[in-house]
Order: C-alpha cells, then structure tokens, then sequence
C-alpha cells in the first residue's frame, strides 16, 4: 500500500497541485525500486480526486481510503480500497475501487470479457471483470474476511465516460463483486457508496483489513489435481485472464470458423504461467476439447503425470514432450498448451530419432502444425541450456512463415517470492542480465532475503523454516560432478557436492525412487527430497517456500563485475561448440532461475570469499 488516509483528510491534500501524486510517487519508488510510469502518475493526479470529491459529496469523509493496496503474494495493486462501517449491521465493509480515465472502451468482438481502448493496441481485461477479480483474490488470502466474504464489494469507476462511450461493457454479467458506474451515474454511485459505508470513521475497518493474516498461496502442484480434474483452483488476474480469455476466445473461433492462431504468453519467474496453463487445460479438458500440455522438462512433466494424473490414466495422458509430435496429424488437436516454451529445441531429433524422422524440421513448426491453437508460454531469461531457443521473436517468425496469426500477452505480475516484484528487479539487477549494475537489497515486506557465511549455516536454517512446518530445498550452480549410476546395494547416496568439511547428494539421478531418496521429477515436491542438493534441471518450473541457492565457483564477483569461469562448470551440456558468450548467459540465467524459486524468502550461499563479501555489502540480513 502506497498511502492510507480519510478521504477527507486526503481531499485537503488535492487543493495543492500535484502534491498527493508526488507523495505516491515518493513512496512507490521506495517500495518498488523505480520511478512509476507517467500514466499512473496521471492517473494518480486525476482519477483519485474525482473518486475523493465523491465521497465528500457523500458525506463519508470519514471513511479510510487505502491507495494501491498491495493484494498478498503478488505483486498487484487495488487503485483504492475504501475501509469503513456498514450502515446497516456495523460490520466492518470495504469497497473495491478500479478507477478508469477512459472517455471511450468497447468489448472485444465475441470476447465481452476483453475490451479494447485507443491508448492501446491490444485487448485489455473488461474493468468489471478486473474488479471482481480482485474482491475474489482478496477474500482468498486476507484472514480478516475469512468469516466475512461478503463484506467486501467491487466497483468500476470510469469518471470520464459518458454511459453511450461504455454501454458495450455491461455485456459482462454485474454483481456485488462487479459492477461498473460511469460519469454519467454520479448520483447513483452516491447512492451505492452510502449503501455500503456509514458516515463513520473507518479506521478500526482498515486496521482490520491490514493487520488480517495472509493465508497461505496455493502452490502449483499441491493443487494440480484438483483444478485439472474438478474446479478452479486459482484466481487469475488482470493479464493472467486476459490470457486465458484470449485462448478460449481462438479456440471458439477455431472450432466456429477452422481458424488456427497461434498465442504467445510472456512473463516473468512466478508471473503465473503455469497456473494459466492449468487453468486451460482443465476447463478444456472437461469441457472435453482435445487438448494437451507439452514441455521440455522431464521434471515438470513428469510430476505432472504422477499429482495431476493420480489414480487416473486419460489425465496423465495430457501432459507430453515437445519431441512428442513428430508424427502428428496437422490440427490433430484443438489446443496445444507449450509451458516452458523457453525450452524448445532447433529440432525434435535426437539420436534415437528413426532415420525417416530427421527431416530437420523446426521443433517449433511441428508444434504449430499439431493444434488449430498453439498456445507458448515462455520467460526468455530462463534458457539455461546450449541449444534451447523459445524466445517471442523465434516464435513470431515461425508463425509468420507459416502464415499464421500470432498474439502475444505480457504478463508483469509477480506471484513467486513474496509478491515483490522489487526483488525479481533486484535478482536481475544483481546478475547484469539486463545491463544494469547490482544494488543494494532495501528489505520489503513480502520477502525475506538472507545471506551465510557458511553452507551448514545456510542448510541449518533452512531446517529451522522446515521445523515451523514451510517446506524448503537447496540447489546449487552445476559445479560438480554427479554420480548418476546409483544402486540399491550402496549404503547411502554419493556425497558429491562438497564444500570444506560440508558434503550433500546431488537430487538422485533417474526416475525411481532410491535409498530414500525421491525420483529426479519429484525431488522438488516430495518431503524426502530435503537434504539433497538440487540443479537447474530439477529445480526449473517449480516452486518452495524457502529456497537456499549455492553459488559456484563458475559465478564469482571480482572487484567490479562478475566473471563466468566456464572451467568450473561440471554441466555436460556445455561442450567446445558452446561459446564463451553463450556460456556466460546460461550461467547467469540459472542462478536467476534458483535465485526466484522461493515463495517467502531465499537464503543465498557463495563458495567464493570475495563473492561473499559483495553479497554481504548488498544484503543487510545476514547470519
């Protein structure tokens, strides 16, 4: 949350011009570690003071307004949230406010829940839709409204609108959770506000609603099942269903008209790729529409098959290889759903390939061919492997080559680590990816970020947050040898990561469960998987509440920069052909995948003095 004050309170500060923007914008930079993007600065300066002389003319200048209220574990934010006392039962009431200078919005062809505006050249999330969205999430995650789900309402306030400019949007079913007031409705949004909020001090209510304990996120794999197999698990928001709508909006239109398009999902660790990717499969799945899920890691499919497909076979069933369509019939499928699309290959062969089947055509292009919909979800900062090549452009060019429409929606939510989408800046500041330099880490309260001296101090506290019931894995940069012939007759696994008088199993090699150690594809998610040391390939797609990351000796800080020491590394996928350059971003990318698996907080280990020197400079928590 960026400010909190009664909307009176906060009226006296809009008589001097521009003055509450600057203060938002003080405070956004402090949280979120860069300046606010203009737009919001206009939106801040125009469209909280008209919701304000709102209020007072209601007479609830009582009444609390939280601005850019943080929604727990994400980094979303509700333009205002209005905190109050209900008139009728004294109950604590809260008001849901998305706040729209549009003049102009129209629904998207077929589509009511998108809408599109000339500011921009893309369909957005309809603002009734976005608001309920918002109320749902927050009545799943804040404690305070546990008991009391219907004491928080949403509105759309489009201040500038005239009713004729909108009219279109209302084709989206309103409700308490979203509805949609224009400049034309003053009154009648008057008259709502004061049904809900009593002319009353509203600060007990908001107190209420920043002190309610955050309930627990809903991680992806404990609740696979259940959202492929029976209901929605997840709330999807803003870009998250504007997403899932423009996937179910081609696949009508494929099934309408054999129209094939292909969509293009991009976004950050923790943007909440897979959980759209869930959320697809398992509406098309019982609405029965062919579909199928399709990666490049066997970890992540396999894990799929054994929680999302357990004790039923057609389920496991939907989750596939990318080298799996070679021999597909074109349009075979309705919907192919890419997940961890950065993994494509140039080509699905490999040397087990049939000759007949080395045709060298492009991995991408088959999985094209497979679906009227080919869907690619992909977060190009997570190629960690020589070879792999799903990026947006790559996968634009086939499309085009092919003669295909291509979409793309850009996800900017952060879901992973906290919420704190400060912290994803300040990992990819930390590893140069994007140019800049690293930065001092300004603790935030969504997560918690810690440095040790030692890797006992890093795997004891990590036994410390495993006592308090959170689960917790360690990994590390592939900067040992690991021994992959493991046998039933061997007394325990080979210790091969070794540090000092410190010496842990790399996560066991394979797909069956060994010496009480889980399978490779379950070492992320099985409680046994603690007390093995995992690498990239296990640890990609998956997430943990504490995550301790080992830095090797292949990524050291030296005087003023990072330097890459391929000689350190151990992975097999790095041969002579592989390029310094190509080497040093493989290797910066996997620490950035490690570094943003955890869900509450990462505790970060160097093998090197000096690199741990400079984390010390950057971290102020350290053990």
């Amino acid at each position: 949350m960026l400010f909190r004050e009664s909307a009176a309170s906060l009226a006296t500060r809009t008589h001097v011009e521009g003055r509450l923007a600057r203060l938002l914008t003080e405070n956004f930079l402090h949280q979120h570690r860069h300046r606010p993007q203009p737009a919001e600065v206009h939106a801040w300066e125009r469209s909280i003071p008209a919701l304000i002389n709102v209020l007072v003319e209601a007479g609830l200048g009582e009444i609390e307004m939280l601005l850019e209220y943080g929604l727990p574990l994400t980094s979303k934010r509700a333009d205002v949230i209005l905190a109050g006392e209900h008139p009728a039962t004294g109950e604590p009431s809260y008001v849901v406010v998305e706040l729209k200078q549009w003049s102009e919005a129209h629904p998207e062809a077929e589509e009511p829940l998108l809408c599109r505006i000339d500011a921009y050249g893309h369909p957005i999330l309809n603002p009734i839709e976005q608001v309920r969205g918002y109320c749902d999430y927050l009545i799943s995650f804040n404690g305070a409204l546990e008991h009391n789900p219907a004491a928080v309402v949403g509105i759309a306030y489009l201040h500038n609108a005239p009713e004729s400019k909108v009219a279109g949007l209302r084709l989206v079913t309103e409700d308490d959770r979203g509805r949609m007031f224009t400049r034309d409705q003053r009154g009648a949004l008057i008259g709502y506000l004061r049904s809900r909020l009593a002319a009353k001090p509203g600060a007990e209510a908001a107190d209420a609603l920043l002190q309610g304990k955050v309930r627990p996120s809903k991680q992806l794999m404990a609740v696979a099942a259940a959202e492929v197999r029976d209901r929605e698990q997840f709330v999807l928001l803003d870009e998250q269903r504007t997403a899932y709508e423009t996937v179910m909006a081609a696949v009508r239109r494929a099934r309408q008209a054999k129209q094939k398009e292909v969509v293009v999902v991009t976004g950050g660790p923790g943007s909440g790729k897979s959980v759209i990717a869930l959320s697809l499969l398992g509406d098309l799945y019982r609405r029965g529409v062919p579909a199928l899920h399709a990666t490049g890691s066997q970890s992540f499919t396999k894990t799929m098959r054994k929680i999302a497909g357990t004790r039923k076979p057609e389920v496991q069933r939907l989750f596939r290889y990318f080298n799996s369509f070679m021999e597909s019939e074109p349009n075979d499928l309705d919907v192919l759903i890419c997940d961890e699309a950065h993994r494509l290959r140039k080509t699905s062969a490999n040397r087990y390939t049939k000759a007949t089947l080395r045709t060298g055509r492009p991995q991408v292009a088959e999985l094209m061919a497979a679906a009227r919909v080919p869907v690619f979800l992909l977060d190009q900062h997570q190629v960690v492997r020589p070879g792999e090549m799903g990026t947006e452009e790559q996968i634009r060019e086939a499309a085009a080559a092919l003669e295909l429409t291509c979409t793309v929606v850009k996800l900017d939510s952060q879901f992973r680590c906290g919420g704190s989408d400060a912290y994803l800046r300040w990992v990819i500041d930390l590893l140069g990816l994007e140019g800049r330099d690293p930065t001092a880490w300004e603790p935030d309260d969504k997560v918690r970020l810690v440095t040790v001296d030692t890797p006992q101090q890093l795997e004891d506290f990590l036994v410390a947050q495993r006592e308090q019931g959170y689960g917790a894995r360690m990994s590390a940069g592939y900067c040992w040898k690991w021994t992959t012939k493991i046998t039933s007759s061997m007394n325990a696994l080979p210790t091969d990561v070794v540090i000092g008088n410190w010496a842990r199993p790399w996560n066991l090699y394979g797909d069956r469960a060994l010496l009480g150690a889980p399978p490779a594809p379950l070492w992320a998610t099985a409680p046994e998987g603690f007390g093995q040391v995992g690498c990239v390939y296990t640890a990609q797609g998956f997430e943990y509440d504490w995550s301790g990351v080992i830095i090797g000796p292949d990524l050291v800080w030296r005087t003023d920069r990072w330097v890459v020491d391929r000689r350190a590394s151990k992975d097999p996928s790095f041969t002579k052909a592989t390029s310094d350059d190509d080497v040093d971003r493989l290797v910066r990318n996997t620490y950035k995948v490690l570094l943003t698996r955890g869900m509450i907080g990462t505790v970060i280990y160097s093998t090197d003095s000096e690199t741990r020197e400079k984390l010390r400079s950057l971290i102020p928590s350290a053990l």
